[in-house]
């Protein structure tokens, strides 16, 4: 950046980055935690070790973020052995804690398989399928439930998990996706990206996750060159019937579920931050594609514009400092 014989803009720049690096250092605020909210994590087996391995990383990174960022108790989040009878054992507890205002959230991450007739998610000996899925969350007095099933042939569970007030999520559209999926870690980029708050409301909902998620793995095939092994559904009116994008109805109970809990006022604040950021980005860049026009641009203009630019932005990293402070 050429700003020889302009000290005004100098010492406009130095207050910009003084700003900037002092606001990089602000207090990360805690997250508050939501007694509201359960989650079961159900880590299957890789059968290969590099699956194992895999499997294992996205089950500690989503227990996580769930918990450091999303406001979940860690004594609220199960991470039961994969066994059919250690899984029933978890739901039996989960019926004498949950009441009915509570959310449960259960995470499937492993492989599953599908025979033509019923669709199975893999344990260790003996696997569960769908339908005795559906009776252990139909069993809790919490009807507030989200199902995240993101193992291979998971798309069939739709059929046999979908009820009213439920919402389900599954990586592949049918039974004959069988190949090992990834949208479990862009599922989880989705938790830990800035710009998942698509509307900028400060808060991160069941939709704009799975949104996220389902672009960032399209894009993983399309760069790749690769053909997409798997889609993503999702169905939150019961039907039964799910969807790679909001619409037939679908979408409604997922947009208004949230993971994080923010209250009214953090969500302002969050959504604010936001779009300072955004407006901080703008600024950026127009200063940028002012300076390649340097040369075409009457000096007298070049400068002006500059210094008004870099004092806006001065501004809003002076906003976005209080704000974190």
């Amino acid at each position: 950046m050429d700003l020889r014989g302009s000290k005004p803009r100098i010492l406009v720049l130095g207050a910009v980055m003084a700003l900037t690096v002092s606001g990089t250092f602000a207090q990360k605020k805690q997250v508050q935690v939501d007694p509201n909210k359960f989650a079961v994590i159900i880590n299957g087996p890789g059968g290969e070790a590099v699956y194992t391995k895999q499997f294992e990383e996205w089950t500690g990174q989503l227990k996580s973020v769930l918990s450091d960022r999303y406001g979940f108790d860690a004594k609220h989040i199960t991470v039961p052995r994969a066994t059919a009878e250690e899984v029933k054992t978890v739901f039996g507890t989960l019926k004498t804690q949950l009441e009915a205002d509570n959310v449960l959230f259960l995470f499937l991450i492993g492989h599953g398989s599908f025979d033509g007739k019923e669709s199975k998610f893999n344990l260790i000996g003996p696997d569960l399928a769908a339908s005795e899925y559906n009776a252990l969350l139909s069993s809790l007095p919490t009807k507030r439930v989200v199902v995240f099933n993101m193992s291979s042939a998971s798309g069939e569970f739709i059929k046999s998990l979908a009820a009213k007030g439920r919402i389900v999520v599954t990586a592949t559209r049918n039974g004959q996706e069988t190949n090992a999926t990834r949208f479990t870690g862009f599922f989880i980029s989705a938790l830990n990206a800035t710009d998942a708050d698509t509307d900028q409301d400060g808060h991160t909902s069941v939709l704009e996750a799975f949104v996220y998620a389902n672009r960032l793995t399209a894009d993983f095939y399309k760069r790749a060159g690769r053909l997409a092994t798997e889609h993503a559904l999702i169905d939150d009116n019961g039907d039964g019937v799910g969807h790679e994008k909001v619409e037939a109805g679908e979408g409604l109970l997922a947009r208004a579920t949230y993971l994080d809990s923010l209250s009214v006022d953090e969500a302002a604040a969050t959504a604010a931050t936001g779009r300072l950021l955004k407006e901080r980005t703008r600024l950026e860049g127009e200063i940028e594609q002012l300076i390649a026009r340097k040369d075409s641009t009457p000096e007298a203009e070049y400068e002006a514009t500059l210094e008004r630019l870099f004092i806006e932005l001065a501004k809003i990293n002076r906003t976005i400092k209080q704000a974190g402070s």
